[in-house]
């Protein structure tokens, strides 16, 4: 998946990813999974998506400052 914020670019296909948390399993409505990936530039963000009753009902890509990089990390 490929999306602009703020005139940069994050793609899934050319970043590395870090971490991956899943919640629950395949096909529970409130299931999701959360992907740390970081860009070639240094930048990073989550790559998420999720049952249709979870945070992340719908595949979006969303920005992660450096400084909460290593919370999420301790956090999953």
């Amino acid at each position: 998946m490929k999306k602009v914020i703020c005139k940069k670019e994050y793609d899934t296909e050319t970043a590395t990813l870090i971490q991956k948390y899943t919640y629950s399993s395949f096909g529970d409505p409130k299931g999701f999974e959360e992907v740390l990936f970081q860009t070639p530039s240094g930048l990073y963000f989550l790559y998420v998506r999720g049952g249709e009753e979870s945070p992340y009902p719908n595949e979006d890509i969303l920005r992660l400052a450096k400084t909460k990089v290593s919370e999420w990390m301790e956090n999953h």
